[in-house]
C-alpha cells in the first residue's frame, strides 16, 4: 500500500509516455522550437513495465498513459500490449490524431475508455490553439471512438477570453452523442502564461451553463477529480475539472510517473524522484516511492490555495505541462 502521511491511500498511476506531440497547443507546449528529451533519458518498453509492475504490486490498480501525445511513440502498442497484461484497468489520454491507427491494439489490450483533448469546436481557433491543421481528423475519430463502442470523455481547457463562449456548445454535443465532456479550469505551469483574469471557474461555467440548459448534478466518487453534471435529456454527462477554483485534493489518489521516470506525488509538487536511474542501478525503486508520496502536500503541492487572485505565477516551481504529463 503506498499512503501519504495525510493518510490517501494512492492506487492509480499516470505515467507519460514521451514529452513529444504533434500538436503545439500553447498553454501546454510553450515553444514551437521545444527540445524534446532524448530518447536514451525516456523509460524504455521493458522499463516502464517493471516500474508499473512495481507500483502494481503495491496497491495501483488504474494506470492512465500520457503524453506529450502517447500515441506519436514508435513502440506505444508494444507498451500498451505489455501493461496490459498488469491486473489494473489501462486507459489512456490522447488528442486522437491518431487514434484510427490503433483501434485494434486498443481492443486487444482491453481499453475500453479514453480521454480525448479537444478545446474548441471551431476549425479556425482549433488551428490557432494548436498550430496545426488536424481538426477534422481528430472529430473523424472521435466519430469512431463512439461508434466502436468506446467510453469516450472530452477534455477541454477553458481559457477566459478564448474559448467559454464554446461551453453551451460542447454540452449541446451530449445532446444525441453518449460523450462525457469535461471543463477544465486554465492552471499554471512553466512557460504557459497564465495569469488569474484567465481561469473561468466553476461556479461561472455552471451559470453560463444553467442559462441555456436545465442542469442536474451527478453523484461523484471519493476519488473523482472532476464534478459531474447532465443536461436534462442529454445521452451524455458534462464535469468540471475546478482545480484553482474548488480543488479536491483531500480525495487524491493519484502518482504520476513523468517520461524520463522521475514521479511526481502532485501535478504542482516542486519536488520529484528519479526512479529510473534508481532502477538502472538496482537500486531499491520500492523505498524511493514510499519516499517521495510520504512528503506529499496537503493540497496543491504546497504551492498555492484557491485564492485565485493572490497566486504569483513567478513563484510557483514546475515543470512545463508537456513534460509532466496530461
Amino acid at each position: 500500500m503506498i499512503q501519504d502521511k495525510h493518510g490517501r491511500v494512492h492506487t492509480y498511476l499516470r505515467i507519460s509516455l514521451t514529452d513529444n506531440c504533434n500538436l503545439r497547443c500553447f498553454y501546454c507546449m510553450p515553444e514551437e522550437d521545444y527540445e524534446f528529451t532524448p530518447a536514451s533519458r525516456l523509460m524504455q518498453a521493458a522499463e516502464i513495465e517493471t516500474l508499473a509492475r512495481t507500483f502494481v504490486d503495491l496497491g495501483v490498480n488504474k494506470i492512465r498513459l500520457t503524453g506529450g501525445e502517447p500515441l506519436v511513440r514508435k513502440d506505444a502498442a508494444d507498451i500498451i500490449l505489455r501493461l496490459s497484461r498488469l491486473p489494473v484497468k489501462l486507459t489512456l489520454t490522447t488528442n486522437a490524431t491518431r487514434v484510427h491507427e490503433f483501434i485494434d491494439v486498443f481492443k486487444e489490450a482491453g481499453i475500453r475508455s479514453l480521454n480525448v483533448s479537444l478545446d474548441t469546436l471551431d476549425r479556425d481557433r482549433f488551428l490557432f490553439m494548436t498550430r496545426r491543421d488536424q481538426f477534422q481528423r481528430t472529430l473523424d475519430n472521435i466519430r469512431l471512438l463512439v461508434d466502436q463502442g468506446f467510453h469516450v470523455k472530452i477534455n477541454m481547457v477553458v481559457m477566459k477570453g478564448l474559448n467559454e463562449s464554446e461551453i453551451p456548445d460542447f454540452v449541446a454535443w451530449t445532446k444525441k452523442e453518449p460523450i462525457h465532456v469535461r471543463f477544465i479550469e486554465f492552471m499554471p505551469f512553466e512557460g504557459n502564461r497564465w495569469t488569474s483574469n484567465k481561469v473561468f471557474t466553476l461556479q461561472e461555467m455552471l451559470e453560463l451553463i444553467g442559462s441555456r440548459f436545465e442542469i442536474e448534478a451527478l453523484l461523484n466518487g471519493i476519488h473523482d477529480t472532476d464534478k459531474k453534471f447532465r443536461a436534462l435529456g442529454h445521452a451524455g454527462t458534462f464535469a468540471v475539472i475546478s482545480t484553482m477554483s474548488s480543488p479536491f485534493c483531500a480525495g487524491c489518489n493519484r502518482i504520476r510517473l513523468t517520461a524520463d521516470g522521475k514521479i511526481k506525488n502532485c501535478l504542482f509538487s516542486k519536488t520529484e524522484t528519479d526512479l529510473l536511474t534508481a532502477l538502472r542501478k538496482g537500486e531499491d525503486v520500492v523505498r524511493l516511492i514510499h519516499q517521495n508520496i510520504g512528503q506529499k502536500a496537503k493540497e496543491l503541492g504546497g504551492q498555492f490555495d484557491a485564492d485565485i487572485e493572490h497566486i504569483h505565477p513567478e513563484e510557483i516551481h514546475n515543470r512545463s505541462m508537456i513534460t509532466i504529463g496530461g
